[in-house]
């Protein structure tokens, strides 16, 4: 794809690159409007800019070949243009200031038992990170290296969210949610930019994962319309679902969370409470957060058995979600809540959490990924405001203190949470980028 197109084109053609990489080229540049404007930049991949994959083998040629996101972005020479007087022209200036983020930013955590590690899903620089679970960066120190990481463009992890890692084996299973529809499996060791194991097809937005491992079934919770897909945990390329929960019975919204609870065979589901389904008209509404309840084997439109939800339950974007078999406590990564909250899974309705770790000792920055270690009996969080990892008690209560914390940035760190961006806009009164996600 070319630059030599309309300002609107390039308008959009400047998102989606921005969408791809995390990374946003700005122009300070003030005009009126009706003056030549600058739309987009310089080519933005050269080597020396982009954020770089370690121990990934990354080549143009190979990246052309892909289908992936990437190869739209490598396989492309892009220019600044502007427009005066209805003409479109190339100009190779390069950007005035650029707003990017270079460290990782962690949308899901797993906790390998087996072989004593943290496995971290970086939606920021497209990765998986992997640490030792006694890791614990020095307060002095800038960050902790990973002992392998997982990145470049055969490996097809673009937006991942959701991750799973296999309790006997180690293979690492992760969820894309905007542009690859797909569920991508690795080998416990696997490094640098390899291709997956193998590959799933899902429906479009998948972002929870799941396994019952009794009956080797794999839960793909999906966002939008919402839909919990299973498959059989070993399924590959285009197989079908096993079953399907859907419908308007069901209650769900924009699915961010599954846990299962095997020995009760029960399904826990969390939802955003932005209910639509383009399917059916005249569905769109707004409800509060909620975790609904289900039968672990349930398909079709099947309502809940029953519904957390409420102002007493401080539920606020709720992200993802971890059971403890032993006690039966729920665990869920309250992303705008800068918390995680604890709920009995017998609870029903507009309930309290009974336990809340939340505070300034806690160091948790809108905490989206939760992970239990029922053999060292601790609870990790990951924090996708500070690129990092903590570990605290399974009883934590309060504000309390990690036992240990995993840091990918400097201590101060402040992640830019760009997410998923469509769109800018340029506020000069207030000299500000707005920036939806």
């Amino acid at each position: 794809m070319r630059a030599r197109k309309s300002i609107s084109g390039m308008v959009i053609f400047a998102a989606l690159l921005a969408l791809a990489t995390g990374i946003l080229c700005l122009s300070s540049v003030k005009r009126p409007t009706g003056s030549p404007q600058l739309v987009s930049d310089r080519q933005l991949f050269n080597g020396e800019e982009m954020c770089q994959w370690p121990e990934a083998t990354y080549s143009p040629a190979a990246a052309a070949q892909d289908e992936s996101l990437f190869s739209s972005i490598y396989d492309s020479t892009v220019y600044a243009a502007e427009e005066e007087a209805g003409q479109t022209r190339e100009i190779t200036r390069p950007p005035t200031r650029q707003i990017r983020d270079l460290d990782p930013i962690y949308s899901g955590i797993a906790v390998n038992t087996q072989f004593n590690e943290i496995v971290l899903m970086d939606q920021n620089t497209w990765s998986i990170r992997v640490f030792s679970r006694t890791d614990n960066t020095p307060s002095g120190a800038r960050l902790t290296e990973p002992k392998r990481v997982i990145q470049g463009p055969e490996t097809e992890i673009q937006f991942n969210n959701g991750i799973y890692v296999d309790p006997i084996n180690g293979e690492i299973y992760s969820v894309e949610t905007d542009t690859g529809d797909k569920v991508v499996v690795f080998p416990r060791d696997a490094k640098g930019d390899v291709k997956p194991a193998r590959t799933l097809t899902t429906p479009h937005r998948g972002f929870a994962l799941a396994v019952d491992e009794e009956k080797q079934e794999l839960f793909v919770g999906i966002q939008y319309p919402p839909e919990v897909a299973v498959y059989r945990k070993g399924a590959s390329d285009e197989e079908e679902p096993l079953r399907s929960l859907q419908g308007q019975s069901t209650r769900l919204s924009d699915i961010h969370g599954i846990a299962l609870d095997v020995k009760n065979s029960l399904m826990f589901v969390i939802n955003w409470g932005h209910v639509s389904d383009y399917k059916t008209a005249g569905t769109g509404k707004f409800e509060d957060p909620s975790i609904s309840v289900y039968p672990i084997n349930a398909d079709g439109d099947t309502a809940p058995l029953r519904v957390i939800q409420g102002p007493r339950t401080q539920l606020n974007w709720p992200a993802q979600m971890a059971i403890d078999p032993d006690s039966g406590n729920l665990y869920i990564a309250n992303d705008m809540g800068q918390s995680v909250v604890v709920f009995d899974s017998k609870s029903q309705g507009d309930t309290a959490p009974i336990r809340v770790i939340q505070g300034n000792k806690t160091r948790l920055a809108n905490p989206s990924g939760v992970a239990v270690d029922t053999r060292n009996k601790e609870l990790w969080v990951s924090s996708f405001g500070n690129s990092s990892a903590s570990a605290f008690p399974l009883t934590a209560n309060g504000n309390v203190a990690p036992i240990r914390t995993i840091r990918s940035a400097p201590a101060n760190k402040v992640s830019l949470k760009f997410g998923k961006v469509e769109a800018l806009a340029y506020d000069e009164a207030r000299d500000q980028i707005w920036v939806p996600n």
